[in-house]
């Protein structure tokens, strides 16, 4: 950040004078609301900080360490005093009346844009640090950010030339050219630019992770035998079991093969199997003939498996396209999750988690009727109207759910469901209003219904 640029945003922020909500929307994002409606981003990434402006965004995850705790009990509902620069350098410093306090107590927010010292750090009135976005030790550095230490202040920094021009310039009141005429303006701009690379970026990746999920599946799908070819492997060691059925009487215990001849007089070699009695040798060809025939029999449901999660990869890296905020693609392919709680995998189906809450999705017919199977009579249970795709199960433990869960949970329903755009219906109701009838077809009531626009990929020449 710039020292003008900060200049600016401090102007700017001195218009307001409660904060109505400060919590962390990203691992180096704060999110400060002022005045209930005025939501202002601090990106505190060491090296690349930067302040943006932005419509208030739920968080990508819960975050509660001690600084977050914090941070939301003395700023959330807080009378903001003043906002500095201090020291003309790189700095903003929210002078703070928490509402928590019974006693005119005043608390700071320092957020220091100032390279591999980049922080957010919360001061009382003595200058002894609360708590801070990282926690920085006297083996890393003279100046020891942590809980009752106190605050020293950092090292000026040798001015360039055109750093001293800047603020000679501000002195006089000149604003150079590069100067924002209108902040808010600015800093949404600036959101706009982090926004589009940030979601291009998001995307190549998780469009990368899915397309590895595909070709897995297209792998399998072409390694699957040919029914065919089983068909006739079948007859082949069936009429092996029968030759040497036939022969034997010229099979000696130590053969390992026979020389013979078949039905229609020609001559052929069958190796005999190691370790096992003469008079059960007939026995393992005929076992390989049923295995062969069961196998001819089952690749269809085989294929149908394959195909049916291949095509449920194939939506996701379509939805995934045409995602529009760095939310819709972390719901759609979550990171690992550090809590031991989210590592949870689900054999049958996939497990997504939306704001905690526990979201199942069948990604065929037979994952969709053990997701049904197993749901508890107080689950939420969905699915999209008059079209065939996947049963979605959200764990509820008798909760009443928000309705930012059930509309992103049904958006997910239509995403699995199909690839094309429109306009699309999803009914969810009780579990317990779920009767099944054949397979994963159900018939249910006392439902409600959500819309869900699904929007087509821009196809660019």
């Amino acid at each position: 950040m710039k020292l003008y640029e900060l200049q600016a945003i401090a102007k700017r922020l001195n218009d307001f004078t409660f904060i109505s909500r400060a919590r962390r929307t990203e691992d180096n994002t704060l999110e400060i609301m002022f005045d209930k409606s005025q939501s202002y981003f601090f990106n505190m990434t060491r090296g690349h900080s930067f302040i943006y402006k932005a419509p208030s965004q739920r968080p990508l995850q819960g975050y509660n360490a001690p600084f977050d705790t914090l941070l939301h009990s003395l700023l959330s509902g807080s009378k903001l005093i003043a906002v500095d620069i201090p020291n003309d350098d790189r700095m903003l410093r929210f002078s703070i009346a928490p509402k928590s306090s019974y006693k005119n107590k005043i608390i700071y927010l320092q957020l220091e844009f100032t390279g591999k010292n980049t922080n957010a750090i919360l001061i009382d009135e003595n200058e002894v640090i609360i708590e801070a976005l990282r926690h920085i030790d006297a083996d890393s550095s003279f100046r020891v950010v942590r809980p009752g230490m106190e605050l020293l202040q950092i090292p000026r920094r040798v001015l360039s030339h055109d750093n001293t021009l800047n603020q000679q310039n501000n002195k006089e009141g000149v604003v150079p050219s590069q100067h924002p005429t209108d902040i808010d303006i600015f800093l949404k701009e600036k959101f706009a630019q982090i926004q589009h690379k940030k979601l291009q970026e998001m995307k190549k990746q998780k469009c990368s992770a899915v397309s590895k999920k595909i070709k897995k599946f297209e792998q399998l799908l072409y390694k699957l035998p040919n029914k065919e070819k089983l068909e006739d492997q079948a007859k082949d060691f069936k009429n092996l079991g029968n030759l040497i059925l036939s022969n034997l009487y010229q099979i000696k215990p130590y053969d390992t093969e026979l020389k013979t001849y078949d039905f229609e007089g020609n001559e052929v070699v069958i190796p005999l199997p190691k370790n096992i009695k003469v008079n059960r040798m007939s026995d393992h060809y005929f076992n390989l003939s049923k295995r062969a025939k069961a196998k001819a029999k089952n690749v269809h449901i085989e294929q149908e498996n394959l195909s049916s999660k291949k095509a449920f990869y194939e939506n996701i890296y379509y939805a995934l396209e045409q995602g529009n905020t760095p939310y819709e693609l972390e719901l759609l392919v979550p990171k690992r999750a550090k809590s031991l709680r989210k590592k949870e995998k689900l054999r049958e189906g996939e497990l997504f988690w939306i704001e905690d809450y526990k979201v199942m999705v069948g990604r065929n017919s037979k994952e969709n009727q053990k997701l049904l199977s197993r749901a508890k009579s107080n689950d939420i249970w969905m699915h999209t109207r008059e079209i065939p795709g996947s049963h979605v199960i959200i764990r509820t433990d008798k909760q009443n759910l928000p309705d930012s869960v059930l509309e992103a949970a049904a958006k997910l329903c239509v995403d699995f469901s199909t690839d094309q755009p429109g306009n699309y219906l999803v009914d969810y109701t009780k579990r317990k209003f779920v009767k099944i009838q054949e397979g994963s077809s159900v018939e249910y009531d006392k439902y409600q219904t959500l819309s869900v626009l699904k929007e087509g990929v821009e196809i660019r020449e």
